[in-house]
């Protein structure tokens, strides 16, 4: 019987590295469970549609005259939905009182109709949209933004000059005389060195300028008196402007009918008319200006006559209170509403100026009476309104 060889030690040793290593190597031989995750591919999960773009448009564009809200909507909606649409804008802004001139801004999305916005005034503008089911209509502030500025200039030959030369709008000067023309008469009064300087607002919409806000303060120099104006609001009244011991600038009258032109014939008990070659009183003051220029009443009051004579032309009457008449002649035409019997506000534009009757070329002629008597209207000295309450005036002068 064959005896069996016993492994030699080194036989051993090579055979227990052999187990070593293969102990040692094994977990490396395995594929592990994240290896075999990564070699399967992950399923595709799939997109969703891309979501379409709403393609938006903004047409602006300013009211014709005889443009009606069907001339600018009826390519949305149906006669029958424009009617639905006046009847429910008549409580907040009746759609047949569209203004030529103004602007508005028609609002697309997909060429479809979102809102509709127009412009009521300076102010104000109608909102105009629609869902599903009905429109909805409402009156909301215009979006400006506002700075605050000041302005300053000298006159040289009048405030309208003065003003544009500082490169701001003639709007301004226009607001200026108006805030001093219960005490400044833009038409006699000016004279070259004086000066003005205001405070005010001055309106951007959508980045670009967009005409002035409130003028916050005002000063004017005249002949070298200074007066002031600062706007306050009294209480429950509307903002007014006040001098700085809170008297008001506003008085019954008044110191010319125009704001800006040139007086062609003065008040006289004798002048030389250029017409009938005849010396005779002159009972009036001549206010020479383009046809067509706004005429004002100088003070509340109302129209007790308003016709036509071969000498007078256009001319109308307002009895004022104090026993005080206003008569304006020559007048291209009148204002709309301007009628016998109506009542007219203090700088109510009544009229413009014209040549009719006997005129030789476009002036207002402009008469004041008191008791039936002539008198000479930049002599009146017309007493003014209420002052700053005693309860605010603290509040005014803090």
């Amino acid at each position: 019987m064959t005896s069996r060889r016993k492994p030699t030690p080194r036989l051993r040793i090579w055979l227990l590295l052999i187990l070593i290593t293969l102990l040692l190597v094994s977990p490396f031989l395995r594929p592990t469970v994240t290896q075999t995750e990564a070699r399967i591919a992950a399923p595709e999960v799939p997109q969703p549609p891309p979501v379409p773009e709403i393609r938006k448009e903004i047409i602006k564009g300013t009211i014709a005259p005889g443009d009606t809200i069907t001339a600018l909507l009826d390519n949305f909606f149906s006669a029958a939905e424009i009617h639905e649409l006046n009847q429910q804008c008549k409580p907040v802004f009746s759609l047949s009182r569209l203004s030529a001139g103004q602007g508005y801004r028609l609002c697309l999305s997909d060429d479809a109709f979102e809102r509709f916005e127009y412009d009521i005034d300076r102010n104000e503008q109608l909102i105009i949209s629609r869902d599903e089911e009905s429109f909805s209509v409402e009156k909301i502030p215009i979006p400006y933004t506002t700075e605050t500025a000041r302005v300053r200039g000298t006159i040289e030959s009048s405030l309208f000059e003065a003003v544009t030369s500082t490169g701001e709008s003639d709007v301004l000067a226009m607001n200026l005389a108006d805030i001093f023309a219960w005490d400044v008469d833009f038409i006699l009064d000016i004279r070259k060195g004086d000066s003005f300087q205001a405070l005010v607002e001055k309106r951007y919409r959508e980045g670009q300028p967009a005409g002035y806000g409130r003028i916050l303060a005002a000063e004017f120099t005249n002949k070298g008196t200074t007066f002031q104006a600062f706007l306050y609001k009294d209480g429950d009244h509307r903002p007014d402007y006040y001098d700085a011991d809170g008297q008001s600038l506003r008085k019954a009258f008044l110191k010319a009918p125009l704001a800006f032109s040139r007086i062609s014939s003065g008040f006289s008990t004798r002048r030389f008319h250029p017409i009938t070659k005849t010396w005779k009183a002159h009972p009036a003051i001549d206010y020479a200006a383009p046809t067509g220029t706004p005429i004002k009443s100088v003070g509340d009051g109302v129209i007790t006559k308003k016709g036509y004579t071969r000498a007078n032309g256009n001319y109308l009457k307002i009895r004022h209170t104090g026993n005080y008449e206003t008569i304006y002649l020559h007048m291209n035409g009148f204002a709309k509403k301007i009628a016998k019997g109506k009542r007219v506000s203090q700088g109510q534009t009544i009229g413009y100026v014209g040549s009719t009757g006997l005129a030789t070329g476009p002036h207002l002629c402009f008469r004041m009476r008191k008791n039936g008597a002539p008198v000479n209207p930049t002599k009146i000295k017309a007493p003014a309104v209420k002052p700053v309450s005693s309860v605010n005036m603290a509040d005014f002068k803090s």
